[in-house]
């Protein structure tokens, strides 16, 4: 089988699956197994599969058949063109998450604050902490996460991406030592409403955890405690920036309406739905 059989026999098993964006997931699935970049595949069109490729390929398209996400069949994810290890532990970076990255960055770039002290709440992979580590490497940065699995993946990240994180395991705020003051706190919490989980896409209900996704009765569970706990974290003036479930951005105005809560600005994602809160801290 040439390496253009394979990702034209792939992606019809895969569009037989109902795995969206089949042709792009065999092309990530074959590059794999020959170790290319998928953008290198054309150049290879031809060239044939040993038996070895040809197996490993289809065990690949087995697990992706089974909805299994493409990310954990890897072992990789990018996210802010870097690469992160992820695994069932961890939520796969979205899209969505890169866009609260960047809105983070420019906060950071339009204060006058030259070391900002930052929390990651609930860093998962690590991707956020890691990423605002290298972008702002003026900054000190912080993670906590409850699950000590989710943590050690994102301890490999930061090693290998020489990511000079803090890490905190433990449940959010109480896992801090006391006397830390953050100038800004990053979260993307769970956010899905517990009677919804059942109805996710296969690849996020099997396969993301639980503790990642689940955000209590509304959706809102973490959001409220942030409301009222991060005030004693954040320094005169700070803020805290947040990704959230799509049509859940009135909620959240409400919730963060009262004191000491100012300033807040929602923005939206790629496809015009409002995905992100940034609010302040009364100075």
């Amino acid at each position: 089988m040439t390496v253009i059989e394979a990702i034209q026999q792939g992606s019809a098993r895969l569009e037989n699956a109902g795995v969206e964006s089949p042709r792009l997931n065999a092309e990530l699935l074959v590059g794999d197994v020959l170790r290319i970049h998928r953008l290198s595949l054309v150049l290879d069109s031809r060239r044939e599969l040993t038996t070895e490729q040809f197996l490993a390929l289809e065990e690949h398209l087995r697990r992706r058949e089974a909805r299994e996400p493409v990310q954990h069949i890897l072992g990789t994810a990018e996210f802010y063109g870097r690469e992160f290890r992820v695994n069932r532990h961890v939520l796969v970076p979205r899209p969505e998450t890169e866009l609260l990255a960047e809105w983070t960055l420019q906060t950071l770039a339009a204060s006058s604050v030259e070391a900002p002290c930052l929390l990651d709440f609930g860093t998962g992979s690590g991707c956020l902490a890691i990423t605002l580590a290298l972008e702002q490497s003026t900054a000190s940065v912080h993670a906590v996460d409850i699950s000590a699995e989710a943590l050690a993946v994102a301890k490999v990240n930061a090693s290998a991406l020489k990511a000079p994180v803090t890490f905190h395991l433990g449940d959010g705020f109480a896992a801090l030592p006391g006397g830390l003051q953050f100038d800004g706190i990053v979260s993307n919490p769970p956010y899905i409403p517990s009677r919804e989980i059942a109805g996710l896409d296969p690849e996020v209900r099997d396969h993301d955890p639980l503790l990642a996704l689940d955000g209590g009765a509304e959706g809102l569970e973490f959001y409220r405690r942030l409301a009222t706990e991060a005030p004693a974290w954040l320094k005169p003036g700070g803020w805290l920036a947040l990704e959230f479930g799509d049509g859940q951005a009135a909620d959240l105005l409400r919730i963060f309406g009262g004191a000491p809560w100012r300033g807040a600005e929602v923005r939206k994602d790629d496809t015009g739905r409002e995905r992100m809160l940034r609010i302040f801290v009364a100075g």
